[in-house]
């Protein structure tokens, strides 16, 4: 199987909100700089719902920023992280957006079936729908479900596809969804993308070339945006190469 298990959006979801509380501004800071460790190093005293699910997304985005596929460890403090801020505060919107992408990375080297028998895609899925129904025009949660889709039907098959809800369609609606609220975020366009051309870049082949475009044309103002739009640029030239060989790059994307 590919290694591409439920990915559901992994770093747009990275970039939410700043946080409201001014002590951690400096925590901000730093992981927009993509100093990932000084940020966590700012928050090693706040326990605050606020402080931990931003912990949780500082964790992920160094998690998935390198070359190699994310540290388990990291994964794991990040859930974490999610779990304690959730248990204060279970509405808490970043809070389930990161639980949600903590387990959709967990899964990913596991098998269909061993991924079946944990029932976090489907949690995973549930969290983002949780946001959505308190925040309908929430750019993560509508991005994370668009790539979500495209990741059960690429991984799971149609029969995947219809036990779990998933298709294409859903996707590309989440997708306009998402830059209907945002349409100059590289990370929405560039998710899409990626899990589009690692769907079947043949076939998308147009469409993927416009996400692309759209995220190398976007501004960034953060570290990690870089890195996706450096990702994009990479994977736009294999495009223009080769359908194949970029879809199997692309399968191997983050």
């Amino acid at each position: 199987m590919r290694r591409t298990v439920f990915l559901a959006f992994v770093l747009a979801g990275l970039a939410i909100a700043p946080l409201a509380v001014a002590d951690e501004a400096a925590a901000e800071a730093a992981f927009v700089r993509g100093e990932y460790d000084a940020a966590l190093t700012e928050l090693s005293d706040s326990k605050t719902a606020d402080a931990l699910a931003f912990r949780a997304r500082a964790l992920l985005a160094e998690a998935m920023s390198g070359p190699a596929d994310p540290p388990e460890d990291m994964l794991h403090r990040a859930l974490e992280d999610a779990n304690v801020a959730l248990i204060m505060d279970p509405s808490h919107s970043e809070a389930r957006l990161q639980r949600a992408i903590a387990l959709s990375l967990i899964l990913r080297p596991m098998s269909v079936r061993e991924a079946r028998k944990t029932g976090w895609a489907e949690e995973a899925r549930d969290l983002a729908e949780g946001v959505l129904e308190d925040e309908p025009g929430n750019v993560y949660a509508h991005g994370f479900l668009s790539v979500w889709n495209l990741e059960v039907v690429h991984r799971g098959g149609r029969i995947g596809a219809m036990i779990l809800g998933a298709g294409v369609s859903d996707g590309r609606a989440h997708y306009e969804a998402a830059t209907a609220a945002a349409s100059d975020d590289a990370s929405v366009h560039w998710q899409w993308a990626r899990a589009l051309a690692a769907l079947n870049a043949r076939k998308y082949h147009d469409e993927v070339l416009s996400a692309l475009d759209a995220a190398l044309a976007a501004p960034v103002d953060t570290e990690l945006e870089r890195v996706m739009q450096a990702r994009a640029a990479m994977l736009k030239a294999e495009m223009l190469r080769d359908d194949r060989r970029a879809e199997e790059i692309a399968a191997g994307m983050l």
